[in-house]
């Protein structure tokens, strides 16, 4: 993953539960209407057959387009998966190892709620990116939000590509913009009955 030149990327997130039947369908048509950065597979199952068949299927319509493939969370299932890296969500306290154990060339995100001190600490011992949500109100967490204000002070004085995620909509991705390298974009999409129609108006709210 780069950081932005002059608009945000896409890091498209997808569902903690799908239909093998029709999600990689939704995907690829996500993929050919608008450009993304990056695909975290984001399933929440624990059977690790179910994550396997997931990644399999999403590995082949991201890599046939050149778009990284990251997994949350299970680290051992990157190399066993042909994937492009992980999504950790315990903020920095992994980071380190992590990278020593998925090598320089695996993509190693950090997600650090709303913790400027995490995200730092998280760039420090080698993330790639740092992100940082829920961006919107959610009842769902602990009530934390990441403000606008952390973005803007990251965007000035970091140079570690930043994340914003979580309950977002078109108004907070406007004000986000300026201030931010990928935008986190998931369930805001996959409820919509043509996903690819509501990214693309996502898409268009991040061009200004």
């Amino acid at each position: 993953m780069s950081d932005a030149q002059d608009h945000p990327q896409i890091y498209l997130i997808s569902p903690s539960e799908f239909d093998l039947s029709t999600f990689p369908a939704q995907l690829a048509a996500c993929l050919d209407s608008t450009e993304v950065g990056c695909v975290r597979l984001a399933h929440g199952s624990t059977d690790e057959g179910r994550i396997a068949k997931a990644a399999d299927a999403l590995r082949e319509i991201t890599h046939e387009r050149d778009v990284a493939l990251v997994i949350d969370s299970h680290i051992q299932l990157v190399e066993r998966l042909g994937l492009d890296g992980v999504h950790l969500t315990d903020g920095a306290r992994s980071v380190r190892q992590v990278r020593k154990d998925l090598g320089d060339d695996a993509i190693v995100g950090s997600y650090c709620t709303n913790s400027r001190h995490d995200g730092m600490t998280a760039g420090e011992l080698g993330a790639d990116y740092v992100s940082f949500g829920p961006v919107g109100q959610s009842p769902l967490g602990d009530g934390r939000q990441a403000e606008l204000e952390l973005f803007e002070w990251w965007s000035m004085m970091i140079e570690v590509p930043v994340v914003a995620e979580g309950a977002l909509d078109a108004d907070l991705i406007r004000a986000l913009s300026p201030h931010t390298d990928f935008f986190g974009i998931g369930d805001e999409i996959w409820s919509a009955d043509k996903p690819a129609t509501a990214l693309g108006d996502l898409r268009r709210a991040m061009l200004g």
